[in-house]
């Protein structure tokens, strides 16, 4: 089971994994939890839009863009909140 992706240097916990194939292209997602100390170095990075992506537990690496995004809070400023974010990764040809 995977338990971990890295976002160009950042390396985010995942509780759940997912890969597939979309016209021959790497697809993953992620579920994973953010605090509030964590949303604005995560949101930010987020922002980005494109990233360095390596799995692993996997031995996967490429580059990737957002497919998808959700999450189950908006404002996680609030100390001691905790969001799940839902994100979806395609990857993208150079």
């Amino acid at each position: 089971m995977v338990n971990k992706i890295i976002l160009d240097e950042t390396s985010i916990n995942v509780y759940h994994y997912e890969e597939a194939a979309e016209n021959g292209l790497q697809k993953i997602s992620v579920d994973f939890k953010v605090t509030s100390e964590e949303y604005h170095d995560i949101t930010t990075l987020l922002y980005k839009g494109t990233f360095d992506v390596k799995v692993p537990e996997r031995e996967l690496s490429f580059t990737a863009k957002i497919y998808q995004y959700s999450t189950s809070f908006t404002n996680l400023y609030i100390k001691g909140q905790v969001g799940d974010f839902k994100l979806v990764l395609l990857e993208v040809k150079e």
